[in-house]
């Protein structure tokens, strides 16, 4: 990042963190000391044996959950009542991974919780092991490979692809590259019939003031082969729906991309006497989940236009509106089946005329609480409240459709969690075989890094990780645009 940058940047990127890495400057020696910078304040964390090699911590501090692939060794860690993804690499890359982590947090990005980078670690015998990133477990989300694992619909790779779109369309529009975009690098959460994507792995990005529109069509590319790939992967284990098309699959994030970077960007032309249309506008946006915090309004030189481009997109408007007036923090599809039905119980109960708010109580205790106490103790950490709720409903009107009448919310609850829930239960030769599958993908051991490794291979002559090296016959190299250059600080 250029210094010449910084003044532009969000003044809280700017004091995110202190720790400041720079990938370019060579390796320096290894802190002779434990030393812990933690955005959290847990002392549990200085009780871990951090003087052993992360792949041989014993079982009693471990949480058995699935893991995605990772070319690291990972594991989630119970830290008093918490529960951590540890994550061994090179100290270069854990500072700089913490430091993007904490930025991209105070932007108020969708991806995983920055907690801690240790450094500094040795064994008893003195010898140097790895850095540590530590993050906190995302609640309710799963690998990739893991929804797969389940009898899923046939329609889950287009919705996580959707959900990918999502997710890179606003890490583009705060000015993030990247750089290695891949199913294996994003943690899911189911929202409402559609999922939620979060960035779990920034190792290969970086942040500008804003991205040219060379490095937003390398990460699209790059992403687009990736998931071709990985979907193919699944195919050859069995794990993918037989009329399922990778390509196309891989394609359809490429359009959805592009549509969704077009309705938040693009600049529309209106007569003076079409103003109404700048409130269609915004209407579209907060249907696909943005909130429009400015718009930028422009007359052409002989007055008989008016272009409007909005300014500040905010993602999330359905969940903002729900926390406000619930305080339930949720994902943007569940938020407006929530409040939805929130909408139904306000008109059935004949109170249209009250304040929302009040109305909005009343339902959380007559309606939303009782249901979600229904959950089976054993599935309260395999399914979020709102998403219980969610299904509760679809469940219903089922129900009611094959009944030909009503049927009454706690038989309905009751159905689902006899004939529905146990799909979120993996089972243990399941999740044995998702952390197998995980841990097959591990390069880091000793041999594998030398003092100049980055990621999962070396600095090229350019200082750029050389497992991002771009060949001579792709279509788009950054070197050919000095702006897209992420890697040349």
């Amino acid at each position: 990042m250029e210094l010449s940058d910084l003044p532009q940047m969000d003044p809280r990127v700017l004091k995110a963190t202190s720790v400041k890495s720079d990938p370019t400057a060579p390796p320096t020696a290894e802190p002779q000391a434990l030393k812990i910078t933690a955005a959290s304040s847990n002392p549990k964390m200085f009780t871990l044996p951090w003087e052993k090699p992360l792949s041989t911590w014993p079982d009693e501090l471990l949480a058995n959950l699935p893991r995605g692939i990772s070319r690291h060794v990972v594991r989630f860690v119970h830290v008093g009542n918490s529960v951590y993804a540890l994550k061994e690499i090179t100290r270069n890359v854990a500072e700089r991974e913490y430091e993007l982590l904490r930025r991209l947090e105070k932007l108020e990005l969708p991806t995983v919780e920055p907690i801690a980078v240790v450094t500094g670690r040795h064994t008893r015998d003195g010898e140097p092991l790895e850095a540590i990133l530590v993050t906190r477990h995302l609640k309710f989300s799963l690998p990739y490979r893991a929804l797969f694992a389940r009898n899923l619909r046939p329609d889950t790779a287009e919705r996580l692809i959707d959900a990918l779109a999502v997710l890179m369309v606003r890490l583009h529009l705060a000015g993030f590259y990247w750089g290695d975009v891949s199913l294996s690098n994003v943690l899911f959460l189911r929202d409402a019939d559609a999922f939620s994507a979060f960035l779990v792995d920034a190792e290969t990005g970086d942040l500008h003031v804003r991205l040219t529109e060379g490095q937003r069509e390398y990460d699209i590319d790059l992403a687009r082969t990736n998931i071709i790939g990985e979907l193919m992967d699944l195919s050859s284990g069995a794990l993918l729906p037989s009329e399922v098309d990778e390509v196309e699959v891989g394609n359809r994030l490429v359009e959805r991309y592009h549509s969704l970077w077009s309705a938040l960007t693009d600049v529309d032309s209106f007569s003076p006497d079409e103003m109404w249309k700048i409130e269609k506008r915004v209407n579209k946006l907060n249907d696909l989940g943005f909130d429009v915090d400015e718009l930028e309004m422009n007359t052409t030189p002989d007055g008989n236009r008016v272009l409007v481009r909005p300014r500040v997109v905010d993602a999330g408007y359905a969940s903002r509106k729900l926390l406000r007036l619930t305080g339930l923090d949720v994902q943007e599809n569940q938020a407006k089946r929530l409040l939805n039905d929130l909408d139904a119980y306000r008109a059935s109960t004949w109170r249209q005329g009250e304040d929302l708010e009040i109305v909005a109580t009343d339902w959380m205790r007559e309606v939303f609480e009782p249901t979600v106490r229904m959950i089976p103790g054993e599935y309260r950490s395999q399914i979020e409240p709102a998403q219980f709720f969610h299904e509760v409903l679809t469940h219903r009107w089922f129900l009611a459709e094959q009944a030909g009448h009503d049927v009454p919310m706690a038989e309905a609850v009751e159905s689902y969690i006899a004939s529905v829930l146990p799909k979120y239960k993996l089972d243990a030769s399941m999740m044995d075989a998702i952390n197998a599958d995980a841990d097959s993908g591990v390069i880091d051991d000793e041999s594998t890094f030398g003092s100049n490794t980055y990621g999962n291979g070396v600095f090229d002559a350019d200082g750029r990780p050389a497992h991002l090296r771009v060949d001579d016959d792709d279509d788009y190299n950054p070197d050919d645009d000095p702006d897209a250059a992420v890697w040349s600080h």
